[in-house]
């Protein structure tokens, strides 16, 4: 059908597309069957242009007619199905996807992902839960776990077989898509709640959403985990399950490409197109510069963080930062004089450690800007109170029987109030030798074994060259 019509500058992704390039070609109407999803890509071919056969289908007679500002005018073929699995499935009459994953969960199998602090254990259909296990030099082990979620709304196939009665009696085929390294990846659902109290929403559950996602080859892994709101987290998992549901197969997007050709007395392609790309190439060349610069930078201060956080009266976040390798005595004397300051943590929360300074909880957003709450300030007299009453220095002993510091620990009170107990929040900040492979690596992670009160780890090889310089208080100096 020929498609000659005016069409409004909005909505899906070819009309964006046009509408970039032929301003003037759109006023009321809509173009149908068209989704923001999909790619689509201007190519300009000469006038001996035939259409491709293979491929996403064409038609001589699917076209518009396009006219640009200057009245050079386009005759522009497109695609006939930008997704092309309307017809499989329309004829799917087989298992619903929570019957396809109900094998995962009657097996009671679990799927664990390890980060660097922290493993994250999925048990299918019972729990989420996130722990850590150390053990000290002739002690007992040490587990800390939280609960992400420990209860199933509904099972598997029950959803299903509530959304399949839906689509059934009122026509609704929307499925669940989520942005996987780029991709629109179709996912299903479950809903996991009763999770470990949250102190920052007044001790309600924590909760989790699992979105399955098909994947040929897996083996039920748990590709991510994060705090999309305090304490809601999501969880992907991929599974080969659900690949025998043909709205859940994994279909790469394709390049949806529309083929303009001019039309008598107009020129390959539009005019404004063409200053347009100069301008562009003029800006790109100081902006490259730029960013290689900033690229630089970011060799020297980058950050890699490590999902995920939560906590039982405990807010946990886990980071790993990779520092310049600057000199070690420039790097000493900026993270002491709490000029060069760690992050860590992804998600909802982030922190913020400034040595002699302070201890921040911050989230940005792009729409509200950035909340920061406070979790504490240093003082030097509060901390040599808290020091007469507390370690704030350990030692261990090498093989040589020689005793060196292992840690020291800095108090940080005067924090905001906290509206659980209406006390100020106070942090503990333990600093920690750790020896890597890399001699510039830190470990930063947070803790809160008690309400509004948190323990701050920061673990790295830069750590062991200055803990002998603490006195008796745990205070630190610039070593000789």
């Amino acid at each position: 059908m020929r498609r000659s019509d005016r069409f409004p500058c909005a909505g899906a992704s070819l009309l964006v597309v046009l509408c970039g390039v032929f301003p003037s070609s759109f006023g009321g109407r809509t173009l149908p069957g068209l989704s923001d999803d999909i790619p689509f890509r201007l190519k300009w071919p000469g006038p001996d242009f035939t259409l491709p056969t293979a491929g996403i289908p064409y038609k001589e007679e699917n076209y518009i007619i396009m006219t640009t500002a200057d009245q050079e005018t386009y005759k522009c073929m497109l695609p006939l199905m930008a997704n092309g699995n309307e017809e499989e499935d329309r004829e799917y009459k087989g298992p619903s996807p929570g019957e396809l994953l109900d094998p995962l969960f009657k097996l009671s199998s679990c799927s664990y992902r390890i980060e660097s602090y922290w493993t994250y254990e999925v048990c299918h259909g019972k729990y989420i839960r996130q722990y850590h296990e150390e053990k000290e030099a002739g002690q007992k082990l040490n587990i800390q776990e939280y609960y992400l979620g420990k209860t199933v709304k509904k099972s598997p196939s029950e959803a299903g077989e509530n959304q399949e009665d839906k689509e059934r009696t009122e026509g609704h085929k929307d499925i669940h898509t989520k942005n996987i390294e780029g991709q629109m990846t179709p996912y299903y659902p479950v809903e996991m709640t009763n999770g470990t109290p949250c102190s920052l929403k007044q001790n309600q559950a924590r909760s989790s959403t699992v979105m399955y996602i098909c994947h040929p080859e897996a083996k039920h892994e748990i590709l991510s985990v994060a705090e999309i709101t305090t304490c809601e987290y999501e969880v992907v998992i991929l599974t080969p399950l659900l690949c025998n549901h043909p709205k859940y197969k994994f279909r790469p997007s394709p390049i949806n490409d529309i083929f303009c050709q001019s039309m008598p007395g107009s020129p390959l392609r539009p005019q404004s197109l063409e200053k347009l790309e100069h301008q562009q190439e003029e800006i790109k060349s100081p902006l490259k510069a730029k960013e290689e610069e900033q690229q630089l930078l970011k060799e020297k201060f980058s950050t890699i963080h490590k999902p995920v956080t939560v906590g039982s009266q405990q807010q946990v976040t886990v980071g790993t930062t990779h520092i310049s390798r600057l000199t070690d005595e420039q790097l000493i004397k900026e993270f002491l004089s709490g000029s060069y300051c760690f992050h860590g943590g992804v998600g909802w929360w982030k922190y913020e450690f400034c040595y002699g300074k302070y201890v921040h909880q911050y989230h940005e957003d792009k729409d509200t800007g950035k909340t920061t709450v406070v979790v504490g300030t240093w003082k030097a007299e509060e901390h040599l109170d808290w020091a007469k009453k507390n370690l704030a220095k350990a030692y261990m002993s090498t093989a040589d029987g020689v005793q060196t510091v292992k840690t020291v620990s800095h108090f940080y009170g005067g924090g905001d109030l906290c509206e659980v107990n209406e006390q100020p929040r106070q942090v503990v900040v333990k600093l920690k030798c750790k020896q890597s492979e890399s001699p510039h690596a830190v470990t930063v992670y947070m803790l809160e074994p008690q309400t509004c009160q948190y323990i701050l780890g920061v673990e790295s090889p830069v750590i062991c060259k200055i803990l002998d310089t603490a006195d008796e208080n745990g205070l630190l100096s610039i070593p000789n």
